[in-house]
C-alpha cells in the first residue's frame, strides 16, 4: 500500500492504496462495485463559483463504464453566464483525481468533479477550471515552476442568541469551548473536507464575535495545505459546499461575506503561495527569501489592483480593505505584518531544536522545515471567483519572474508600515482599489 493511504481520509486513497493522481477508470469502477456504491454524481463548478449537480443511478457496469468514459451534456447557457442560449451545449467530462464519497448522501454516492468541454470536444477556454489549468501551465513553460498554493477560508456563524459563555468582541482568537459555540461544527466539516480530498493545515475560530439582541456570530477559519493551484481552487468550492451544507443542517447560516457589521472583523480568503521545482520549495535560499520569491512578489503587488476585480467582487468587500482591521490598504509587502498587502510569514528558518529543548527527552535528530516558507497575498475575501483569481496570481508571478526590474520594486515596496521610521514612505504607498 501507497504510504500515503495510510492516513488519508479519503475512502478511494484507503480503499485503493494510491494517491488521487494515479486513479483510473478501472480503480473507480472496481471500488463502486466492491463498496456497494449505488449512485455516481457529476459535478462542476457554475458561474456563481457553486458546484452544481447530475445524479445518476447505477443499473450496470456497461452503464458506469459509458459515464466515466464520456461524461454527459449540459445546457452551458444555464450554468456559465457567457454561453450563449443559442449553442449552449456542453460536454462535463469526469476527473477521476476529484473523486469521494458523497458525505452527506444518505445513499452510497460517489461524487466527480467535471472539466467543461465544446461540442468539438476541446477543453472550454472560458470555463472555471480550464482557465487556471492554462495559467499555470503557462507559468510552467515560462519558468519552469509549479505555483502551490492554499487558503485561508474565514466564515461567520450566524445563530440564535445563547445566554451563556459569550465572547468578548474582536477578541475570539482561537478560542474554545464553551466560550466557541460552534467548534464542533468547524471540525465536523474538516472531518468531509478531508473525506472529499482536502488537504488540510488546521482550524480555529478567528477573531471576529458580534452579538446583537437576538442573534450571535461566531468567526472561524479553516486553513489548508499548499498543493498545485489546480486542487488549490478544487479544495475551496469543496469546503465552501460542506460548511454551508453541514451549516443547513445544524440550522445556523455559514457567511463567507466580506463585511457583516462595520468596525468588526470582515472574512477574508488570503492566499498562501509558493514556487517549487522538482519538489523543493523555491522561495527559499540559503535560510533567506529567495530572488525568485522577490520577484513573484513584485509581480503580485504589480498586478494587485486587476487582481481585486476576481478577490474582491462585491461592494462589500471594500468596506474590509480598512485601515486598523488587519486588511491591506497600501501596496507593498513585508515580514509577518498582517497589514501589508503580501506578507511573508514565519518560515521555520534559521531556527533548530525548539521540540528538543520543549522535550528534553527526544532523541530523534532535528528535522528541516525549510519547505514550508510561503507569501501570503491577503486582499482577497469571501467573495472571490476563487479560479480566476488563482489564475490571476499564475499571471501574476510569471510578470514578476520576467520583469526587468522586479528586485527593485520589492526593494522599494518592502516596507515595515508601523514604523516610524517608513512614514514619509508609507505616505507615498500605491493604494489598492477603494470600489
Amino acid at each position: 500500500m501507497n504510504h500515503t493511504a495510510e492516513t488519508n481520509r479519503n475512502k478511494l486513497v484507503q480503499f485503493l492504496g494510491k494517491p488521487p493522481e494515479e486513479f483510473t477508470k478501472q480503480d473507480l469502477i472496481r471500488f463502486i462495485q466492491e463498496t456497494k456504491i449505488e449512485m455516481v454524481n457529476l459535478r462542476c463548478v457554475g458561474g456563481d463559483g457553486r458546484l452544481k449537480t447530475l445524479n445518476f443511478v447505477i443499473t450496470a457496469k456497461a452503464q458506469l463504464d459509458r459515464l466515466l468514459s464520456m461524461g454527459e451534456r449540459v445546457d452551458g447557457s444555464s450554468l456559465l453566464p457567457y454561453i450563449d442560449a443559442a449553442s449552449s451545449d456542453l460536454y462535463v467530462i469526469p476527473r477521476y483525481k476529484t473523486a469521494y464519497v458523497n458525505p452527506f448522501s444518505p445513499i452510497p454516492t460517489l461524487d466527480i468533479l467535471c472539466s467543461y468541454y465544446t461540442n468539438a470536444g476541446i477543453p472550454l477556454p472560458s470555463s472555471p477550471e480550464n482557465i487556471v489549468r492554462k495559467a499555470h501551465e503557462s507559468l510552467k513553460s515560462s519558468s519552469g515552476l509549479t505555483l502551490e498554493a492554499m487558503g485561508e477560508l474565514e466564515y461567520y456563524v450566524l445563530y440564535n442568541r445563547q445566554p451563556f459563555y459569550p465572547t468578548v468582541a474582536e477578541k475570539g482568537y482561537q478560542e474554545s469551548s464553551p466560550f466557541s459555540k460552534w467548534e464542533g461544527l468547524r471540525c465536523e466539516a474538516m472531518q468531509a473536507i478531508a473525506q472529499a480530498g482536502g488537504r488540510l493545515k488546521y482550524g480555529h475560530q478567528e477573531v471576529g464575535y458580534i452579538r446583537e439582541e437576538d442573534q450571535e456570530m461566531e468567526q472561524h477559519e479553516i486553513e489548508f495545505l499548499p498543493v498545485p493551484l489546480e486542487d488549490a481552487a478544487d479544495q475551496i468550492v469543496i469546503a465552501r459546499w460542506i460548511l454551508r451544507t453541514i451549516g443547513y443542517k445544524h440550522g445556523v447560516t455559514i457567511s463567507f461575506a466580506p463585511k457583516i457589521s462595520v468596525g468588526h472583523a470582515g472574512s477574508g480568503l488570503h492566499i498562501h503561495t509558493r514556487l517549487v521545482k522538482d519538489g523543493k520549495n523555491m522561495m527559499i535560499e540559503g535560510n533567506e527569501l529567495s530572488n525568485i520569491a522577490r520577484k513573484a512578489i513584485a509581480g503580485y503587488l504589480t498586478l494587485a489592483p486587476s487582481l481585486t476585480a476576481f478577490g474582491n467582487t462585491v461592494p462589500t468587500s471594500f468596506l474590509r480593505l480598512v485601515p486598523h482591521q488587519e486588511a491591506p490598504t497600501s501596496i507593498c509587502w513585508g515580514h509577518s505584518s498582517r497589514s501589508t498587502l503580501v506578507r511573508v510569514p514565519l518560515g521555520w528558518l534559521n531556527v533548530k531544536d525548539m521540540v528538543r529543548d520543549a522535550n528534553p527527552q527526544m532523541s530523534e535528530e532535528s528535522l528541516e522545515f525549510s519547505d514550508s516558507q510561503t507569501v501570503e497575498f491577503r486582499c482577497p475575501d469571501g467573495s472571490a471567483n476563487i479560479h480566476l483569481l488563482l489564475a490571476g496570481l499564475a499571471v501574476a508571478a510569471r510578470h514578476g519572474l520576467e520583469m526587468k526590474d522586479a528586485l527593485e520594486l520589492a526593494d522599494e515596496l518592502h516596507v515595515d508600515i508601523f514604523s516610524p521610521e517608513h512614514k514619509g514612505i508609507q505616505e507615498r504607498l500605491p493604494q489598492l482599489p477603494t470600489s
